[in-house]
């Protein structure tokens, strides 16, 4: 189940968000560029990264922050970028350009803190932007509830593009993580699950002024939990469904 696009559509243009994506996008070429030898590499992972033993004993607080820049490899890469372009647009356009920057660094550090907590002295590294994309989506459900999001579906014989209301695909998604955060090791075998519940978190509360300022509950009285604007019509999908011949 994977989100492609909302039916949010920006009226303003959300200059952070693109520029977060091409920062990421940059950073990623010079990683993986191949202009680096292997030392050079990890020199630069070790420069970069956020290693919660280094952070432990008071050293490595440059990687606090440059790990929301750090990929470990292209899918990574791609799966953040999508998530923050589908959700990005709206809350920097609610916050302001500025304001969301902030949100989204503020959205970062919790998730590296949550992540470092249950275990300060991990020599595992930390890399990637989905902790501050998740305080993004966090505040996206609590602006926008039943903004619709299509998604991609793909179960073995069949797929489907399908517009699902956001407290769903949100809602699913945080409960994965910490469904998956509970049922792994602290490392979660390679993936921050407690890193996206803390950013997640993080953004939810950090939106909840903004929320209030709006009316709270009488703001989503007045939009029925949708974008306080027309949504975007999509033409009706043209993926068939495939089914397997007998």
């Amino acid at each position: 189940m994977l989100p492609i696009r909302d039916h949010n559509p920006s009226e303003k243009i959300p200059f952070i968000t693109y520029a977060l994506i091409a920062i990421n996008v940059a950073v990623f070429i010079v990683q993986y560029s191949g202009q680096m030898d292997v030392r050079q590499s990890n020199q630069f992972l070790y420069d970069y990264a956020f290693w919660p033993v280094l952070f432990h004993e008071g050293q490595g607080t440059t990687g606090f922050f440059t790990h929301m820049f750090l990929h470990g490899g292209f899918m990574h890469l791609a799966g953040n970028m999508l998530f923050l372009w589908i959700f990005g647009d709206n809350m920097e356009e609610e916050l302001g350009h500025i304001p969301f920057l902030v949100f989204y660094v503020l959205s970062g550090f919790a998730a590296a803190y949550i992540q470092y907590l249950p275990d300060p002295t991990s020599q595992i590294p930390m890399v990637g932007a989905s902790g501050a994309i998740a305080g993004v989506m966090g505040g996206y459900l609590l602006m926008f509830p039943r903004a619709r999001v299509d998604i991609f579906i793909f179960f073995i014989v069949f797929f489907r593009i399908l517009p699902i209301p956001s407290f769903i695909v949100l809602g699913v998604w945080m409960a994965l993580q910490v469904f998956n955060g509970l049922g792994s090791d602290l490392n979660g075998g390679g993936v921050a699950y407690w890193a996206h519940v803390g950013g997640f978190v993080a953004g939810f509360v950090m939106t909840i002024p903004l929320w209030l300022r709006r009316g709270a509950t009488r703001y989503w009285d007045r939009t029925d939990g949708h974008p306080p604007h027309p949504e975007t019509r999509y033409p009706t999908s043209n993926v068939p469904l495939i089914r397997r011949r007998k």
